[in-house]
């Protein structure tokens, strides 16, 4: 069992940005691919960016690529998600996921932490 705990989420202006940044209650963190996904209300859950644990290869929702960074800190067990730029249309819960699989659909991913609100006001 692997508990994620997302934080860094608030509310900001358009052009702002926000660092998010998800820890893992595991020594194997780097065994783990994690994923960020974003939920707004009403909407189905939707991906946003991933990164493995080994190699350290990204992928990117193209809504998001250039703006937005994914990275880790294995020694800490933590992922971080950077975002710049942001638009009123990336408001919504961010939740990031772990799973042995790299991947960009959510139901590859087992463990998922609560979610951290981002609004984001123009």
């Amino acid at each position: 069992q692997v508990r994620l705990v997302e934080s860094g989420g608030g509310s900001v202006r358009t052009g702002g940005s926000l660092r998010l940044s998800c820890t893992a209650s595991t020594r194997l963190f780097n065994n783990y691919n994690i994923g960020w996904f974003r939920q707004a209300p009403e909407k189905e859950r939707k991906f946003v960016a991933a990164i493995s644990g080994s190699s350290g290869s990204t992928d990117y929702s193209n809504s998001v690529k250039g703006r937005f960074t994914i990275f880790r800190d294995n020694a800490k067990s933590t992922a971080f998600l950077q975002m710049n730029s942001l638009e009123p249309e990336d408001t919504a819960v961010y939740y990031c996921a772990a799973d042995f699989d790299f991947s960009s659909d959510a139901s590859d991913y087992k463990y998922w932490g609560q979610g951290t609100q981002v609004t984001v006001s123009s």
